[in-house]
């Protein structure tokens, strides 16, 4: 099945944005790297922000979808096992090259400002991540759903900026480590 311009568009702008960050990449080489032309980009986004609103938008549907399925792939039908699977699944991401930090993270550092609609985009990114956390959280049977999540949440943080300043890939297995101990506090 064919991709359309659109769907391209959005897709390319993803793949460099990560690599080279919002404001480095300019329309112009958008818009060749896909071979379209400007006429055909406004037929379908009124300007940068707003493919750049679409573009994460389209990442955090991917993202939530994917990190369910990949937490499923880990850790089974449980909700236990999934949390206890949450850095396997992370590192499954991270390990297939091309790592270059988490997305959203790099979005609301490029976007500092609060009001900023990228940065809303990302804050509510990591809300919704948080908000599946403490779905199985609750499901698992943890006495404090929310405060797991929140906690899990910061690890995760943790694990995204560790992994992309040190490179290391031992970051994984200590954040599950950490990770375990908070689920088995929450569960008992």
């Amino acid at each position: 099945m064919r991709t359309s311009s659109r769907d391209q568009i959005v897709q390319v702008a993803y793949e460099m944005f990560q690599r080279s960050g919002f404001h480095a990449v300019g329309l112009d080489a958008i818009l060749a790297e896909v071979g379209v032309t400007k006429t055909t980009f406004y037929n379908h986004f009124p300007s940068k922000d707003a493919l750049i609103q679409e573009t994460l938008e389209w990442k955090d549907r991917w993202w939530q979808e994917t990190f369910r399925e990949v937490l499923r792939k880990h850790g089974g039908d449980t909700p236990r096992g999934q949390l206890l699977a949450i850095f396997d699944a992370l590192d499954d991401f991270f390990s297939c090259g091309g790592f270059n930090g988490c997305f959203f993270v790099n979005v609301a550092l490029q976007y500092p400002a609060m009001h900023s609609p990228a940065h809303q985009a990302a804050a509510a990114h990591k809300r919704a991540m948080e908000d599946i956390i403490r779905e199985l959280a609750g499901y698992a049977g943890s006495g404090d759903p929310q405060a797991l999540a929140r906690e899990l949440s910061l690890v995760m943080e943790g694990y995204y900026v560790t992994r992309q300043v040190t490179g290391s890939t031992e970051v994984g297995e200590v954040a599950s480590r950490v990770a375990q101990r908070m689920i088995e506090s929450s569960l008992a």
